[in-house]
């Protein structure tokens, strides 16, 4: 199943300057255009990304590409929370639905430098998109099937326009796993949009950019 779209930052970098951030020069044109209206952040986790495919008969656990190398712990953890049998029952067979990818990041101890901040003697899995056929879902289907495999979905920490966005980020917030700084925002428009090309309207801000 499809790898994850990249996400684009809102600000382009000056590559004459180490990569700065170069604020006021939007990435994409949409995000300029919709700067003022409202956008819902949630809080972006440094971790690995990873895929959970159900395909109606097999289910397949994968990183951000097909090719990714996944720790043994972050593996074990993964099937620990989802089972063919519980995959079934929620989404069905070949014959009663199409094809199912949830997306998420594994994190924790030995995931990304500081990962044991998260968790500092074991991984888990937080889940932030699930596709389903052709169809991405809205937060609240999101929130639910998070619910009926007992995990926890990336939460929701920030509503209102892209410049509200950045000065958060730049003041820099908590994460809502402890007290340490979080890793930024990832943010879409309150109503799911796409660009010309057919890709998802998404954007994150990174708390390093400010630092």
């Amino acid at each position: 199943m499809k790898e994850y779209p990249h996400i684009d930052t809102i600000w382009a970098r000056d590559m004459t300057n180490k990569g700065r951030i170069v604020e006021g020069a939007f990435t994409a044109p949409e995000f300029a255009y919709l700067a003022e209206n409202r956008w819902i952040g949630t809080e972006k986790v440094d971790g690995t990304n990873v895929r959970v495919m159900w395909d109606g008969f097999t289910l397949r656990f994968g990183g951000k590409t097909n090719n990714a190398q996944m720790s043994t712990f972050l593996l074990a953890r993964l099937q620990d929370l989802f089972s063919p049998m519980a995959m079934l029952d929620k989404f069905g067979n070949a014959d009663s639905g199409p094809q199912v990818c949830l997306y998420g990041e594994g994190f924790g101890a030995t995931i990304q430098k500081g990962g044991g901040n998260y968790i500092s003697d074991g991984v888990d899995f937080t889940l932030f998109d699930v596709k389903v056929g052709g169809w991405w879902l809205k937060r609240e289907t999101i929130e639910e099937i998070a619910t009926y495999f007992r995990i926890v979905p990336v939460p929701v920490v920030f509503t209102g326009t892209l410049a509200a966005a950045c000065r958060m980020v730049r003041q820099g917030f908590n994460s809502q796993w402890g007290e340490f700084a979080a890793e930024g925002l990832v943010l879409k428009p309150a109503v799911d949009l796409l660009r010309r090309n057919g890709e998802r309207l998404i954007t994150k801000i990174k708390t390093v950019d400010y630092q």
